[in-house]
């Protein structure tokens, strides 16, 4: 798996489930958790692979970022509707509770996510949309 797409797509997900991440954890020089949020329209759950950094004890780091589009990624608005989702990295899963960085919090957050996947300043340079780092604390 190599391509954004791939990242994306439900056979990544997928795989990533049914090995405990063995298959998926790992992808381009980052790492990845799911997250399991609840549809803000249909009310299922619904499961998402991303790009995350640990921050501190308690939280994970990630960027709604939908590659620069105009809009934000489906994940993003059901975090909106309902904060109160699901992590799983590798083979633990457990409940967080989301909320977008502050103005204060979000240079040094974003720093540190673009650490790992510099084209995020490209897909910020992308759009008029401000790109919100999302903090996924352990409840």
């Amino acid at each position: 798996m190599s391509s954004v797409d791939d990242l994306h797509g439900d056979p990544h997900v997928e795989e990533y489930l049914r090995t405990g991440g063995e298959q998926g954890y790992h992808w381009n020089g980052t790492e990845i958790l799911i997250l399991f949020t609840t549809g803000n329209k249909s009310g299922e759950e619904r499961r998402h692979a991303l790009i995350f950094r640990p921050w501190g004890e308690n939280a994970y780091l990630v960027v709604a970022s939908k590659g620069g589009t105009d809009a934000p990624p489906a994940w993003f608005r059901n975090l909106e509707a309902n904060p109160d989702a699901a992590v799983q990295i590798k083979d633990e899963r457990f409940a967080v509770r989301a909320r977008v960085a502050t103005d204060e919090e979000k240079p040094q957050m974003w720093a540190r996510m673009v650490e790992v996947w510099p084209d995020y300043d490209a897909y910020q340079a992308k759009t008029s949309r401000v790109i919100p780092v999302v903090v996924l604390e352990r409840v």
